[in-house]
Protein backbone atom coordinates (compact mmCIF):
# COMPACT_ATOMS: atom_id res chain seq x y z
CA UNK A 1 0.00 0.00 0.00
CA UNK A 2 1.86 3.24 -1.32
CA UNK A 3 1.19 5.84 1.05
CA UNK A 4 2.85 9.34 3.19
CA UNK A 5 1.97 11.03 6.53
CA UNK A 6 -0.41 13.11 4.34
CA UNK A 7 -2.52 10.78 3.05
CA UNK A 8 -5.56 10.37 4.96
CA UNK A 9 -5.81 6.67 6.35
CA UNK A 10 -7.45 3.85 3.48
CA UNK A 11 -10.47 1.82 5.15
CA UNK A 12 -12.41 -1.05 3.31
CA UNK A 13 -15.69 -1.16 3.77
CA UNK A 14 -17.84 -4.34 3.34
CA UNK A 15 -21.65 -3.43 3.61
CA UNK A 16 -24.69 -5.84 2.48
CA UNK A 17 -28.12 -7.42 3.79
CA UNK A 18 -27.88 -9.67 6.28
CA UNK A 19 -26.93 -13.41 5.43
CA UNK A 20 -25.36 -11.89 2.48
CA UNK A 21 -21.57 -13.51 3.04
CA UNK A 22 -20.13 -10.69 4.71
CA UNK A 23 -18.28 -12.73 7.25
CA UNK A 24 -16.71 -15.08 4.84
CA UNK A 25 -15.74 -11.88 2.42
CA UNK A 26 -13.96 -10.00 5.12
CA UNK A 27 -11.63 -13.25 6.60
CA UNK A 28 -10.25 -13.94 3.07
CA UNK A 29 -9.27 -10.10 2.88
CA UNK A 30 -8.04 -10.56 6.55
CA UNK A 31 -5.75 -13.62 5.36
CA UNK A 32 -4.51 -11.34 2.45
CA UNK A 33 -4.15 -8.14 3.20
CA UNK A 34 -2.93 -7.96 6.94
CA UNK A 35 -6.40 -6.45 7.99
CA UNK A 36 -8.06 -5.68 11.26
CA UNK A 37 -11.15 -6.37 10.96
CA UNK A 38 -14.06 -3.93 12.67
CA UNK A 39 -17.36 -5.21 13.27
CA UNK A 40 -20.22 -2.86 12.54
CA UNK A 41 -22.98 -5.23 14.09
CA UNK A 42 -25.13 -3.40 17.10
CA UNK A 43 -26.29 -7.15 17.93
CA UNK A 44 -22.26 -8.85 17.85
CA UNK A 45 -21.84 -6.07 20.78
CA UNK A 46 -23.17 -7.83 23.23
CA UNK A 47 -21.78 -10.55 25.27
CA UNK A 48 -23.84 -14.11 25.44
CA UNK A 49 -25.98 -13.52 22.22
CA UNK A 50 -23.88 -15.76 19.52
CA UNK A 51 -26.58 -18.00 18.06
CA UNK A 52 -29.00 -15.80 17.19
CA UNK A 53 -26.69 -13.04 15.67
CA UNK A 54 -25.07 -15.05 13.30
CA UNK A 55 -21.41 -14.42 15.55
CA UNK A 56 -18.77 -16.02 13.78
CA UNK A 57 -18.03 -18.85 16.41
CA UNK A 58 -14.60 -18.73 19.11
CA UNK A 59 -12.11 -20.83 16.66
CA UNK A 60 -12.89 -18.05 13.72
CA UNK A 61 -12.62 -15.05 16.11
CA UNK A 62 -9.41 -16.63 16.78
CA UNK A 63 -8.08 -17.09 13.46
CA UNK A 64 -9.59 -13.76 12.63
CA UNK A 65 -10.61 -11.59 15.90
CA UNK A 66 -12.89 -9.31 15.25
CA UNK A 67 -12.94 -5.66 16.96
CA UNK A 68 -16.62 -4.51 18.74
CA UNK A 69 -17.62 -7.75 19.53
CA UNK A 70 -18.07 -8.84 22.73
CA UNK A 71 -17.69 -5.51 24.34
CA UNK A 72 -21.23 -4.62 26.12
CA UNK A 73 -23.20 -6.74 28.13
CA UNK A 74 -27.28 -7.06 26.61
CA UNK A 75 -28.34 -4.99 29.47
CA UNK A 76 -26.19 -1.90 28.57
CA UNK A 77 -26.64 0.60 25.97
CA UNK A 78 -24.50 0.63 22.93
CA UNK A 79 -25.26 3.98 20.80
CA UNK A 80 -24.17 5.12 16.74
CA UNK A 81 -22.06 7.47 19.02
CA UNK A 82 -20.30 4.79 21.53
CA UNK A 83 -19.77 2.82 17.95
CA UNK A 84 -18.02 5.84 16.28
CA UNK A 85 -15.74 6.65 18.70
CA UNK A 86 -14.45 2.88 19.04
CA UNK A 87 -14.32 2.83 15.30
CA UNK A 88 -12.46 5.57 15.07
CA UNK A 89 -10.02 4.27 17.67
CA UNK A 90 -9.68 0.88 15.81
CA UNK A 91 -9.13 2.76 12.13
CA UNK A 92 -6.19 4.66 14.02
CA UNK A 93 -4.72 1.66 15.85
CA UNK A 94 -4.54 -0.48 12.50
CA UNK A 95 -3.40 1.99 10.37
CA UNK A 96 -0.53 2.84 13.42
CA UNK A 97 0.72 -0.97 13.03
CA UNK A 98 0.16 -0.84 9.02
CA UNK A 99 -2.72 -2.64 8.94
CA UNK A 100 -5.70 -2.51 6.75
CA UNK A 101 -8.18 -1.95 8.47
CA UNK A 102 -11.96 -3.69 7.28
CA UNK A 103 -15.17 -2.58 8.02
CA UNK A 104 -17.85 -5.39 7.82
CA UNK A 105 -21.38 -5.61 8.80
CA UNK A 106 -24.77 -4.42 8.11
CA UNK A 107 -26.02 -2.05 11.09
CA UNK A 108 -26.16 0.85 8.31
CA UNK A 109 -26.63 3.57 11.07
CA UNK A 110 -23.32 2.84 12.02
CA UNK A 111 -21.91 3.38 8.48
CA UNK A 112 -23.53 6.66 8.09
CA UNK A 113 -22.03 7.56 11.80
CA UNK A 114 -18.76 6.76 11.08
CA UNK A 115 -18.53 8.04 7.29
CA UNK A 116 -21.11 11.63 8.03
CA UNK A 117 -20.70 12.30 11.77
CA UNK A 118 -23.82 12.41 14.05
CA UNK A 119 -26.45 15.27 14.31
CA UNK A 120 -26.55 17.01 17.68
CA UNK A 121 -30.08 15.69 18.88
CA UNK A 122 -32.40 16.81 21.53
CA UNK A 123 -32.33 15.76 24.83
CA UNK A 124 -34.51 13.44 25.92
CA UNK A 125 -37.79 14.75 28.07
CA UNK A 126 -38.78 12.28 30.82
CA UNK A 127 -42.41 13.78 31.22
CA UNK A 128 -42.64 13.93 27.93
CA UNK A 129 -41.73 10.15 27.48
CA UNK A 130 -43.46 9.25 29.99
CA UNK A 131 -46.64 10.41 28.65
CA UNK A 132 -46.23 8.79 25.28
CA UNK A 133 -45.24 5.60 27.38
CA UNK A 134 -48.60 5.67 29.04
CA UNK A 135 -50.86 6.50 25.74
CA UNK A 136 -48.93 3.25 24.05
CA UNK A 137 -50.43 1.41 26.59
CA UNK A 138 -53.60 2.52 25.71
CA UNK A 139 -53.78 2.51 22.38
CA UNK A 140 -50.55 0.28 21.00
CA UNK A 141 -47.35 1.07 19.45
CA UNK A 142 -48.85 0.34 15.94
CA UNK A 143 -51.22 3.37 16.69
CA UNK A 144 -48.20 5.82 17.53
CA UNK A 145 -46.16 4.38 14.19
CA UNK A 146 -49.31 5.91 12.87
CA UNK A 147 -49.26 9.34 14.67
CA UNK A 148 -45.56 9.35 13.61
CA UNK A 149 -46.40 8.90 10.02
CA UNK A 150 -48.55 11.62 10.22
CA UNK A 151 -45.82 14.17 11.61
CA UNK A 152 -42.59 12.51 10.62
CA UNK A 153 -43.02 10.85 7.70
CA UNK A 154 -39.37 10.31 6.59
CA UNK A 155 -38.95 8.91 10.26
CA UNK A 156 -42.24 6.59 10.20
CA UNK A 157 -40.98 4.89 6.93
CA UNK A 158 -37.58 3.65 8.49
CA UNK A 159 -39.04 2.79 12.04
CA UNK A 160 -40.72 -0.32 11.97
CA UNK A 161 -44.71 -0.43 13.53
CA UNK A 162 -43.05 -2.84 16.03
CA UNK A 163 -40.27 -0.61 17.10
CA UNK A 164 -41.85 0.98 20.53
CA UNK A 165 -38.19 2.28 21.34
CA UNK A 166 -37.47 4.42 17.85
CA UNK A 167 -41.06 5.48 17.68
CA UNK A 168 -41.23 6.92 21.08
CA UNK A 169 -37.61 8.78 20.58
CA UNK A 170 -39.05 10.33 17.19
CA UNK A 171 -42.19 11.06 18.53
CA UNK A 172 -40.52 13.05 21.73
CA UNK A 173 -38.47 14.88 20.00
CA UNK A 174 -41.59 15.93 17.55
CA UNK A 175 -43.04 16.92 20.51
CA UNK A 176 -40.53 18.77 22.23
CA UNK A 177 -38.96 20.80 19.39
CA UNK A 178 -42.21 20.87 16.76
CA UNK A 179 -39.65 19.72 14.79
CA UNK A 180 -39.53 16.00 13.08
CA UNK A 181 -36.11 13.70 13.78
CA UNK A 182 -35.89 13.67 10.08
CA UNK A 183 -34.93 17.46 10.32
CA UNK A 184 -32.43 16.64 13.13
CA UNK A 185 -30.85 13.91 11.97
CA UNK A 186 -30.11 16.33 8.42
CA UNK A 187 -28.45 18.37 10.10
CA UNK A 188 -25.29 16.95 10.28
CA UNK A 189 -22.02 18.07 12.35
CA UNK A 190 -19.51 19.08 10.03
CA UNK A 191 -16.69 19.08 11.83
CA UNK A 192 -16.86 15.22 12.17
CA UNK A 193 -16.33 14.73 8.46
CA UNK A 194 -14.53 11.24 7.48
CA UNK A 195 -11.47 11.56 7.24
CA UNK A 196 -10.02 8.51 5.79
CA UNK A 197 -10.67 7.32 2.37
CA UNK A 198 -13.13 4.33 1.68
CA UNK A 199 -13.77 1.65 -0.47
CA UNK A 200 -17.40 0.61 0.02
CA UNK A 201 -18.27 -3.09 -1.49
CA UNK A 202 -22.06 -4.05 -1.11
CA UNK A 203 -22.48 -7.40 -0.96
CA UNK A 204 -26.10 -8.45 -2.21
CA UNK A 205 -27.59 -11.24 -4.84
CA UNK A 206 -29.72 -9.54 -7.58
CA UNK A 207 -32.09 -11.64 -7.01
CA UNK A 208 -34.23 -11.36 -3.64
CA UNK A 209 -35.36 -15.21 -3.55
CA UNK A 210 -31.94 -15.91 -2.89
CA UNK A 211 -31.02 -14.11 0.22
CA UNK A 212 -34.41 -15.01 1.19
CA UNK A 213 -33.37 -18.56 0.96
CA UNK A 214 -30.13 -18.02 2.96
CA UNK A 215 -32.11 -16.28 5.33
CA UNK A 216 -34.40 -19.09 6.14
CA UNK A 217 -31.53 -21.53 5.94
CA UNK A 218 -29.85 -19.86 8.23
CA UNK A 219 -32.64 -19.26 11.04
CA UNK A 220 -33.18 -23.02 10.84
CA UNK A 221 -29.58 -23.48 11.75
CA UNK A 222 -29.74 -21.16 14.40
CA UNK A 223 -32.61 -23.26 16.02
CA UNK A 224 -30.90 -26.62 15.25
CA UNK A 225 -27.91 -25.37 16.99
CA UNK A 226 -29.52 -24.15 19.97
CA UNK A 227 -30.82 -20.69 19.70
CA UNK A 228 -33.75 -21.83 21.53
CA UNK A 229 -31.25 -22.94 24.49
CA UNK A 230 -29.40 -19.66 24.35
CA UNK A 231 -32.17 -17.30 24.65
CA UNK A 232 -33.29 -19.34 27.62
CA UNK A 233 -30.02 -18.88 29.52
CA UNK A 234 -30.11 -15.12 28.82
CA UNK A 235 -33.65 -14.84 30.14
CA UNK A 236 -32.32 -16.97 33.76
CA UNK A 237 -29.97 -13.05 34.29
CA UNK A 238 -32.39 -10.91 36.42
CA UNK A 239 -31.30 -8.08 34.84
CA UNK A 240 -32.58 -9.05 31.32
CA UNK A 241 -36.00 -8.62 30.39
CA UNK A 242 -37.87 -8.67 26.86
CA UNK A 243 -37.69 -4.39 26.88
CA UNK A 244 -34.13 -4.05 26.45
CA UNK A 245 -33.17 -2.62 22.59
CA UNK A 246 -30.46 -6.21 23.10
CA UNK A 247 -33.90 -8.80 23.12
CA UNK A 248 -35.65 -6.50 20.74
CA UNK A 249 -33.13 -7.93 17.85
CA UNK A 250 -34.41 -10.02 14.73
CA UNK A 251 -35.08 -13.52 16.08
CA UNK A 252 -34.52 -13.07 19.82
CA UNK A 253 -37.88 -11.23 20.55
CA UNK A 254 -39.73 -14.21 18.46
CA UNK A 255 -37.52 -16.92 20.41
CA UNK A 256 -38.75 -15.02 23.77
CA UNK A 257 -42.26 -14.90 22.93
CA UNK A 258 -42.35 -18.43 22.11
CA UNK A 259 -40.54 -19.12 25.77
CA UNK A 260 -43.41 -16.89 27.10
CA UNK A 261 -45.90 -19.52 25.47
CA UNK A 262 -47.25 -16.45 23.17
CA UNK A 263 -46.56 -18.45 19.83
CA UNK A 264 -45.94 -22.03 19.14
CA UNK A 265 -42.75 -23.26 17.33
CA UNK A 266 -44.08 -23.00 14.29
CA UNK A 267 -45.36 -19.38 14.57
CA UNK A 268 -42.06 -18.65 16.04
CA UNK A 269 -39.47 -19.84 13.40
CA UNK A 270 -42.03 -18.08 10.69
CA UNK A 271 -42.23 -14.89 12.09
CA UNK A 272 -38.62 -14.87 12.91
CA UNK A 273 -37.93 -15.64 8.99
CA UNK A 274 -40.40 -12.57 8.15
CA UNK A 275 -39.03 -10.51 10.40
CA UNK A 276 -35.14 -11.47 9.42
CA UNK A 277 -36.48 -10.27 5.46
CA UNK A 278 -38.02 -7.16 6.73
CA UNK A 279 -34.41 -6.10 8.51
CA UNK A 280 -32.72 -6.91 4.92
CA UNK A 281 -35.32 -4.91 2.89
CA UNK A 282 -34.54 -1.94 5.37
CA UNK A 283 -30.86 -2.26 4.84
CA UNK A 284 -31.54 -2.57 1.00
CA UNK A 285 -33.21 1.07 1.42
CA UNK A 286 -29.71 2.29 3.31
CA UNK A 287 -27.43 0.42 0.72
CA UNK A 288 -29.44 2.00 -2.01
CA UNK A 289 -28.57 5.31 -0.74
CA UNK A 290 -24.48 4.99 -0.59
CA UNK A 291 -22.78 6.77 -3.02
CA UNK A 292 -19.21 5.21 -4.77
CA UNK A 293 -20.33 1.67 -3.79
CA UNK A 294 -19.22 -1.14 -5.84
CA UNK A 295 -22.06 -3.63 -6.11
CA UNK A 296 -20.96 -7.66 -6.32
CA UNK A 297 -23.18 -10.86 -6.01
CA UNK A 298 -21.66 -13.05 -3.75
CA UNK A 299 -23.07 -16.19 -5.08
CA UNK A 300 -20.95 -15.74 -8.00
CA UNK A 301 -17.97 -18.30 -8.09
CA UNK A 302 -15.42 -15.56 -8.23
CA UNK A 303 -16.95 -13.48 -6.01
CA UNK A 304 -13.96 -13.24 -3.68
CA UNK A 305 -11.41 -12.81 -6.60
CA UNK A 306 -12.98 -9.85 -7.05
CA UNK A 307 -13.30 -8.32 -3.64
CA UNK A 308 -9.87 -9.30 -3.86
CA UNK A 309 -8.82 -7.54 -6.67
CA UNK A 310 -10.70 -4.64 -5.65
CA UNK A 311 -8.96 -4.14 -2.80
CA UNK A 312 -5.93 -4.48 -3.89
CA UNK A 313 -6.26 -1.99 -6.70
CA UNK A 314 -7.49 0.71 -3.93
CA UNK A 315 -4.50 0.03 -1.42
CA UNK A 316 -2.16 0.41 -4.45
CA UNK A 317 -3.30 3.35 -6.10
Amino acid sequence: MRSTHHQRPRVVCIMGPTAAGKTEAVIDLFERFNGHIISVDSALVYRGMDIGTAKPDRATLQRAPHALVDIRDPWHSYSAADFRTDALAEIDTATGRGQVPLLAGGTMLYFRALQQGLSTLPQADAATREQLEQQAKRIGWPAMHRQLQAVDPASAARIHPNDPQRIQRALEVWHVTGKPLSYWFAQQNPSQACAFRALKIILAPPDRSVLHQRIEHRFDHMLATGFIDEVKQLRQHPRIHADLPAMRAVGYRQVWQYLDGKLDRKEMRYRGIVATRQLAKRQWTWLRKEKDAVWLDPSTADSHKKIRQLVADFLDC
